[in-house]
């Protein structure tokens, strides 16, 4: 039995939710579909305790155990596209999380930027309407069980200072040099 099968995580009463992993250049990475193929969360293994906290926040009291995958899902060929050059892959793939009002209007914004460029915390406030929320704007920015999926690592300081990523900043540096098509080694 996995170390993850067990984990409590939620889906719609009587779902299931699947996990895989997936090689990538800056490690593997653990993705959580629905039976719809719904993409629930996406996290580099050596966070995957924060991807569970996330996961179990979001979905509220309905849980249902998480299991390995039996196949590769269509969200986890859409991630191996992306991770060798095909930055739009991912435009299309459906996501499911639960938040707040606030929190999905920050997450569909976040969904277009554009890829290859990044916009500041601010400015990300602006876009939604809500220029004095910038400390709202980072802590949904925070809570992105989807990321990658849902560019945070779009999202830099003030003075165009990568902050704040949840995954580790130099992942954070090597997707946004994968997205510029800047070749670079992860340290």
């Amino acid at each position: 039995m996995n170390a993850a099968e067990g984990r409590m995580g939620v889906v719609k009463e009587g779902g299931m939710l699947g996990m895989e992993y997936l090689e990538t250049p800056v490690g593997p990475l653990l993705l959580v579909t629905d039976e719809d193929g719904r993409l629930h969360a996406v996290e580099w293994v050596d966070y995957q305790e924060r991807m569970f906290r996330l996961l179990a926040a979001q979905q509220g009291a309905e849980r249902a155990t998480i299991r390995m995958r039996p196949g590769r899902s269509a969200a986890a060929d859409a991630l191996a596209a992306y991770f060798s050059g095909e930055l739009d892959a991912l435009d299309t793939l459906s996501v499911h999380m639960s938040g707040t009002p606030f929190q999905r209007t920050v997450w569909a914004e976040l969904r277009r930027i554009t890829v290859g460029t990044t916009i500041t915390y601010g400015e990300l406030a602006r876009r939604i309407g809500r220029p004095a929320a910038i400390r709202a704007v980072g802590s949904a920015n925070r809570v992105n069980s989807v990321n990658v999926v849902i560019p945070c690592h779009r999202v830099v300081g003030a003075n165009a200072s990568l902050t704040g990523y949840g995954s580790g900043l130099p992942r954070k540096q090597w997707l946004l040099d994968h997205e510029a098509g800047r070749l670079t080694l992860f340290a």
